[in-house]
């Protein structure tokens, strides 16, 4: 696993108000040098997401879907399920643009 991969994600047990139901892709967002602990941090991605600047466009599967880097989430390394690709450069570009807003990272 490598940030920027896209693995599957389960559907939460209680998902309340605006927060993602459902199975869905997510992008592995934590840095490579700490994917050797036991848990992932993973941004959700939604075809149906209102646009936002902090929410970028990417392709997966040949589908235009939104990251929702405004709902991270952190999973056990063990059940992500992975080998469905990963961002195009440019793809991995903007979601770095999009978390370094949404974390308050721009100097």
């Amino acid at each position: 696993m490598e940030r920027g991969e896209i693995v599957r994600l389960t559907a939460p047990r209680r998902a309340r108000g605006h927060e993602q139901q459902g199975s869905r892709p997510g992008v592995v967002v934590q840095a490579d040098e700490l994917l050797a602990l036991s848990t992932v941090l993973v941004a959700p991605t939604s075809r149906s997401a209102m646009p936002a600047t902090f929410r970028p466009l990417v392709e997966i599967s040949g589908v235009t879907t939104r990251v929702l880097t405004d709902q991270l989430r952190v999973f056990d390394a063990q059940t992500l399920k992975s080998g469905f690709g990963r961002l195009a450069p440019e793809d991995l570009e903007a979601l770095d643009e999009a978390l370094a807003l949404v974390l308050g990272l721009r100097v």
